[in-house]
């Protein structure tokens, strides 16, 4: 018989590896789901089917982590566009929203991404709110410009 050299030996992940992965693996998600428990904003029944799931090593716990967070974003960006609307609008009570806008942001588990979103709805509704003061600053910033050069 033959032996082909161009085939290679497929090399086996170790048994050990794969658990230490596994486990490793494992205790993030619990250390996530415990921290989706942790948050105050959870309703009694979700709390009780993750605290559930938790316990119960349910191979579910990933999808019920995984929703709660979708759930988190979602309602973190319709706070953040409540409040922009307050803050770029024409009413009395900028000052409050932005207060609470600069705590949500702080409190945030990514306040980097949150301060994204919050910088394009901020721009996103001033302009819808302001258009033509918006482009009336240009244009006097672009006139200046053009006559500076001018003279």
């Amino acid at each position: 018989m033959t032996t082909h050299s161009s085939a290679t030996a497929r090399q086996q992940t170790s048994h050990v590896n794969r658990t230490t992965r596994t486990a490793t693996i494992m205790n993030a998600l619990k250390q996530r789901a415990q921290a989706v428990l942790n948050d105050e904003s959870l309703d009694d029944q979700s709390r009780a089917i993750l605290r559930h799931a938790l316990e119960q090593n349910d191979p579910w716990l990933a999808e019920l982590v995984r929703r709660e967070d979708a759930d988190e974003d979602d309602s973190s960006r319709r706070k953040v566009e409540a409040l922009a609307d307050i803050i770029c609008g024409a009413g009395d009570q900028p000052a409050a929203a932005l207060f609470v806008l600069m705590g949500t942001m702080q409190n945030s588990a990514d306040p980097e991404a949150m301060a994204n979103t919050v910088k394009h709805f901020a721009f996103t509704r001033c302009g819808e709110f302001n258009v033509f003061g918006m482009v009336d600053a240009q244009i006097a910033v672009v006139e200046g410009e053009l006559l500076a050069r001018m003279s």
